[in-house]
């Protein structure tokens, strides 16, 4: 189970994840990757005083899921929500803090496996957390 800071659960949050988010389908899954504003010497353009307030906290990594009726009924619908949970758990440290991760759940993931559940959600979160190229047209 995912802690409850960890979790979305305003459509406003899946909303902005999948509108701001990089899309990335494979298999069974799209994940929409969201990653935090990246801050640097050049991104600021007047320096703030340095707060020490103790111990640095940085914002949650949140996860949410989107299981549509066409995957199932709603013993399927709730089995796939159950894996896709387990598995985001193992892997929501590896992404950056303050990042935002939404997996939608294709038809296809009613019948497939754990271990190809686990298998696509990996290639798909490569696949987002990668640079983009530059498109030649």
């Amino acid at each position: 189970m995912l802690a409850a800071a960890e979790r979305l659960r305003r459509s406003s949050d899946f909303a902005a994840a999948v509108r701001g988010g990089r899309r990335v389908g494979r298999g069974a899954v799209v994940v929409h990757l969201t990653l935090p504003q990246q801050t640097g010497p050049t991104a600021t353009t007047s320096p703030e005083p340095a707060r020490s307030s103790g111990a640095e906290t940085s914002p949650p990594r949140r996860a949410g899921f989107v299981v549509s009726k066409a995957v199932g009924n709603a013993v399927v619908r709730n089995t796939v929500r159950r894996r896709l949970r387990h598995l985001v758990r193992e892997r929501l440290a590896d992404l950056p803090a303050g990042s935002t991760l939404v997996v939608r759940a294709l038809p296809p993931a009613a019948q497939a496996s754990y271990a190809r559940l686990g298998a696509d959600l990996d290639a798909a979160l490569a696949a987002a957390r990668s640079p983009r190229g530059r498109r030649s047209r």
